[in-house]
């Protein structure tokens, strides 16, 4: 901690306690308007803070660059910029801070401008910084919160907030114990009552921290057990005060049996602490998809030999005593999270999205690393107009075609039809191919032996959106087509280039019958204009795909418009199939049938059919996928 970071951020420190202020705390002021604060008192303040702002920033560092901090005058003000529930805040989209005005009147807070635009920044510049370290702070609390992740947001913040202020308290002298004893009230000695367990536990942390006597910042009556939690939490906060992701999640652990017993009590003081509940809301999440140790870095702390200094209990744990990301085993094996965990750690950020766009996000990041270029084939390069010569212009051409000044050369007297003349041209090739890239017409199986992928990992899923990433990448278009049983079809809008609606398709779920939506080759290749540009049709499916031969809504046969289909793309045709081994060979059973009309459609119409033993193996066919078909 003695290295001031230069990096920037926004959000909550002193402010998270804010709801907290008894009615008659000092300083409160009275006055007209829906606060009871008079304009004049916070058009005061506001001059006050702007001049606060710069030593603010420098006190992290002199490099630091951040925005002048919104600093709203009224409660509206401060709804309208996403401010509810605190008197402060920080958005992690455009680094900016928050400050309700209004509210720091009346909780008499005026005087400490420095401290809580310091705490601020010091959520940009420590902790958590950015949208990726904030998922993997939450991720590592959620560990640690077994049935209770729904608290993991209020409990980060606290971390957070203990982390910051404990820096600018001892480096920097700042009054924050000060801000703490105002928002908690004075207590009459001797009390019994406690409004929060967790608010309690985390003033005696505090206490712990800046050596202050029992009760200074407002804490309750001694209790053995709180005592010695609040002595763990303030070792957990200084040990691991430089690498503050791996004391996160022993943080949680610490506050669990509070949480619960606070529960309870249905204690709304608590809830009021959720102050960074939006921080995240509007960012581009990235970071939150691997699982790097999370529930082996949840050990309370004291289990925790470092927090302890028990050197016993140490080697009682092998090399396994401190948790971090670089020896841990998921972080080594790239585990990643269920699309539905993936979403829950999302929300818990504070972007506000259900599950299906959540899906969207999560397929679209863990595609991303396995992108491939998309296969692209040659054509002649533009061709440039070569004047060959001249050709007699008649009655009934275009009138802009005549060449006057040829037209007059060859006779002073031009008569239409008969001296007029029209240049001829020609085409000169350009010596030089352009790359083509091929469109790629997806249709991938949603009948109930799928997955669903917005609750678990469904590799169709990630394997079409590998190739459909890879596509859009390479400039091509892609028409995406999700089918199950009769009627339940959802498809794009034909071939965009649209990421949002491709995943979006890819991401939905029917779980029903099979039954292949023939209409939609026949509509794509058999009926309007034919396609310009050359087109790859490409199945992800299991023996199911053999519907495909059936006949239409029509009485057409499904054999003919497949052939048709597949001759009118240009590009070739893929099948990407679940299949028993041997499926080559395999004549009786069940899926008998299914298995002969895939090898006559291979046989007949040159589909390429790849045999997947289990779905994970559909995501090394996607990698394959360009090299194999197009070299």
């Amino acid at each position: 901690m003695d290295n001031k970071p230069s990096a920037p951020t926004a959000a909550n420190g002193a402010a998270t306690v804010a709801a907290n202020a008894p009615a008659g705390a000092p300083g409160v002021t009275g006055g007209t308007g829906a606060t009871g604060t008079p304009p004049s008192a916070t058009a005061s303040v506001l001059e006050r803070w702007q001049q606060d702002w710069p030593r603010a920033l420098t006190l992290w560092s002199r490099y630091t660059r951040l925005q002048m901090p919104q600093l709203c005058e009224s409660r509206v003000e401060a709804a309208e910029e996403g401010l509810q529930g605190s008197f402060a805040m920080i958005r992690l989209k455009d680094q900016r801070i928050v400050i309700d005005l209004d509210a720091i009147v009346n909780l008499g807070l005026a005087d400490y401008g420095v401290e809580i635009l310091a705490h601020e920044i010091g959520h940009h510049v420590l902790i958590p910084g950015n949208m990726t370290d904030q998922l993997r702070l939450l991720a590592r609390i959620r560990a640690g919160l077994p049935t209770l992740e729904r608290q993991a947001p209020m409990v980060a913040n606290l971390y957070a907030d203990l982390l910051i202020n404990d820096r600018l308290q001892r480096q920097e002298d700042l009054r924050l114990a000060d801000v703490y004893r105002r928002l908690a009230g004075e207590r009459t000695p001797g009390a019994t009552e406690v409004a929060s367990r967790v608010w309690d536990l985390y003033l005696r942390i505090y206490e712990q921290l800046w050596k202050r006597p029992h009760g200074d910042l407002g804490a309750g009556p001694r209790e053995t057990g709180i005592d010695a939690d609040a002595w763990l939490g303030a070792r957990l906060v200084r040990v691991y005060a430089s690498d503050w992701l791996s004391g996160a999640g022993g943080f949680a652990a610490l506050l669990l049996p509070y949480l619960v017993e606070d529960a309870e009590r249905a204690d709304q003081a608590v809830q009021q602490l959720m102050d960074t509940l939006s921080a995240g809301e509007g960012c581009e999440p990235y970071g939150g998809l691997d699982i790097t140790g999370d529930a082996a870095a949840a050990r309370h702390p004291s289990l925790d030999p470092a927090v302890t200094g028990d050197d016993s209990a140490r080697e009682g744990h092998g090399d396994d005593t401190l948790p971090t990301d670089a020896g841990n085993s998921d972080a080594q094996t790239g585990q990643c999270r269920e699309p539905f965990d993936y979403g829950e750690l999302l929300r818990a950020a504070g972007l506000k999205i259900d599950d299906h766009e959540a899906a969207v996000r999560y397929y679209r990041e863990r595609a991303l690393p396995h992108l491939v270029p998309f296969p692209k084939r040659s054509r002649p390069g533009r061709t440039e107009p070569l004047l060959e010569g001249l050709d007699p212009w008649e009655i009934g051409d275009a009138v802009d075609l005549i060449d006057p000044l040829q037209s007059v050369l060859v006779s002073p007297r031009v008569i239409p039809g008969v001296t007029t003349v029209q240049r001829h041209y020609g085409e000169d090739p350009s010596p030089v191919p352009v790359q083509s890239p091929i469109d790629l017409d997806l249709y991938v199986d949603s009948s109930g032996s799928m997955p669903n992928p917005q609750v678990q990992v469904s590799y169709p899923s990630l394997a079409g959106a590998v190739i459909a990433l890879s596509a859009l990448r390479a400039g091509a278009k892609v028409q995406v087509t999700l089918w199950s049983g009769k009627q339940q079809v959802m498809h794009t809008d034909g071939f965009v280039r649209d990421e949002a609606a491709i995943l979006r398709i890819l991401t939905g779920f029917y779980g029903g019958g099979t039954a292949f939506p023939i209409h939609r080759l026949r509509d794509t290749y058999l009926t309007g204009r034919p396609r310009e540009r050359l087109a790859h049709v490409l199945m992800i499916s299991d023996d199911g795909i053999s519907t495909m031969f059936d006949q239409d809504e029509r009485g057409n046969s499904g054999w003919d418009i497949s052939a048709k289909a597949l001759m009118a793309a240009g590009g070739g045709g893929s099948m990407a199939l679940q299949l028993p081994q041997g499926w080559e060979q395999e004549t009786s059973g069940w899926q008998a049938k299914a298995l002969d009309w895939i090898r006559r459609a291979q046989r007949e119409q040159g589909w390429e059919v790849q045999a997947i033993r289990d779905l994970e193996d559909l995501m090394a066919f996607a990698r394959r996928f360009a090299k194999k078909h197009y070299g």
